[in-house]
């Protein structure tokens, strides 16, 4: 029992730690020399830094944050899987995976190195979509990626997804612990929306544009 609580608190210290390398904050901060967090929305993520400064470097923050999920995701499902004997025919392992996404996602939106003001989760949260369940990051990004195109509010898009989040995972893994993890994961997500949502219901919400806003840098 002690080995699994160790393994259990590995977790989710080294995937806080994978979620704190925030790519917005990391490439504008130490890069250009002007954080992300000063500008449009304040936000910490993919989307305020292409509106703030766009061009090539966008690519590495999708990269960071995309690599920064993966690697926490798949170190959870081994550090779970990694007893002996094996616990509960394997499926430790997909709870290790979940366990680290949420902890993942915490160091993505409340970065300590960074004074706890990270980003949303999308990017990062999507990729830990795929990483627990291929079925569960299809059906969650084709409804991300549907409402987002459709009505151009990425914040829409998002928050239904996250919303989705645990009822898909119960629908595919028919697992109470899962789709409660799943739950926590979406209700952070929906959280960090919480500004979104009231100006998506005041009609005063900023729409997704391919081009810089103008005064960016």
């Amino acid at each position: 029992m002690l080995e699994f609580w160790l393994r259990t608190a590995a977790i989710a210290v080294l995937a806080y730690l994978c979620g704190c390398f925030n790519g917005a904050v990391i490439v504008s901060k130490y890069i250009l020399r002007d954080d992300v967090r000063k500008h449009g929305s304040g936000n910490a993520g993919l989307t305020n830094f292409f509106r703030t400064f766009g061009g090539p470097l966008t690519l590495l923050v999708l990269a960071l944050d995309v690599v920064k999920a993966i690697v926490a995701v798949l170190a959870g499902g081994a550090l779970a899987n990694g007893f002996t004997p094996p616990l509960w025919n394997g499926v430790l392992g997909t709870y290790g995976k979940y366990w680290a996404a949420l902890f993942c996602l915490l160091g993505h939106m409340f970065p300590c190195m960074f004074g706890f003001r990270g980003g949303k989760g999308i990017l990062s949260g999507g990729t830990v979509l795929w990483m627990v369940d291929w079925r569960i990051g299809l059906v969650c990004w084709g409804l991300f990626l549907l409402l987002t195109i459709l009505t151009r509010y990425v914040s829409l898009g998002s928050c239904c997804a996250g919303t989705a989040f645990p009822f898909v995972t119960w629908f595919f893994q028919r697992d109470l612990m899962m789709a409660a993890l799943a739950a926590v994961i979406g209700g952070l997500i929906l959280f960090q929306h919480r500004g979104n949502l009231q100006r998506l219901f005041s009609g005063t919400e900023n729409k997704l544009s391919f081009h810089r806003k103008k005064g960016g840098t």
